[in-house]
């Protein structure tokens, strides 16, 4: 199935369950990222269940990605071997 149809599939907010396929992680991963707001989500019907809304899972894909080239690109750099501007070695 080409991605376009497989997100149509899945409509607008995507249950735990499904976020989890998508990222190929655990759900206690998952509801980590939902409780530290590093992934929003919102709470709906009666049984209060989180959904992720489509377009912020992708922000949230997006937004490693970008996380990811950064670093790369940091580490390239000739200040990287300064330690005081490195976190990673704190």
């Amino acid at each position: 199935m080409p991605p376009e149809q497989h997100t149509d599939a899945l409509g607008r907010f995507l249950t735990v369950a499904e976020t989890a396929e998508v990222l190929n992680v655990s759900l206690h991963q998952v509801y980590s990222l939902v409780r530290s707001g590093e992934l929003p989500a919102i709470r709906v019907g009666a049984g209060n269940h989180w959904r992720v809304e489509r377009v912020q899972l992708e922000a949230y894909i997006e937004a490693g990605y970008e996380e990811s080239r950064r670093r790369a690109h940091w580490n390239q750099t000739e200040f990287a071997i300064l330690p005081e501007l490195r976190t990673d070695l704190l």
